[in-house]
């Protein structure tokens, strides 16, 4: 297995909507491993594909404390079934900071697994917040998204000053 690179927010490529995986290969399997391995060594609960320069629709989560119950998720598409509620998070992409956001706290998903088949399963509480986070990368979008434009630009200047001082 291979750590991979995490992009970091403002960098334009987390923007790009990632295509749905025509076929579940080797390709792919392998880097869901990667992609496991890099969230364990981050450390995350949660890697989107979109993340790593990858933009195909695979997403990684694993809530446990232990790191013991890995998912993958390939092209993965989810419905809310619960309670829009507030939870703070955060994001490998956008390293040290931390905001409210409003999600729903219980989904149905439905993906391939790395067999390329089909399932579906509900998620509630963190997961369920932790899947539509990753999804959403997929999608382009970020949890400063969901910000106000002040919080957003603080914190993108926040980083990009911390990415010029690395540089120098």
């Amino acid at each position: 297995m291979a750590k991979l690179d995490i992009l970091e927010y403002p960098d334009p490529r987390l923007r790009t909507v990632a295509k749905p995986v025509a076929e579940v290969d080797d390709r792919i399997r392998t880097l869901a491993k990667d992609m496991l391995e890099t969230m364990y060594d981050a450390p995350g609960i949660g890697l989107a594909a979109s993340q790593v320069n990858v933009h195909e629709r695979v997403i990684v989560v694993d809530v446990s404390e232990d790191q013991t119950d890995p998912h993958v998720f390939i092209n993965p598409e989810y419905e809310k079934l619960g309670n829009t509620i507030e939870y703070q998070e955060g994001c490998l992409s956008i390293p040290g900071f931390y905001e409210q956001v409003s999600r729903s706290d219980k989904i149905r998903v439905t993906a391939l697994n790395t067999k390329g088949e089909t399932f579906e399963m509900e998620a509630d509480d963190l997961l369920a917040i932790c899947i539509q986070h990753e999804i959403d990368h997929l999608d382009g979008k970020l949890f400063v998204d969901y910000l106000s434009n002040l919080k957003r630009n603080r914190i993108r200047k926040k980083l990009e000053k911390q990415h010029r001082m690395a540089v120098s």
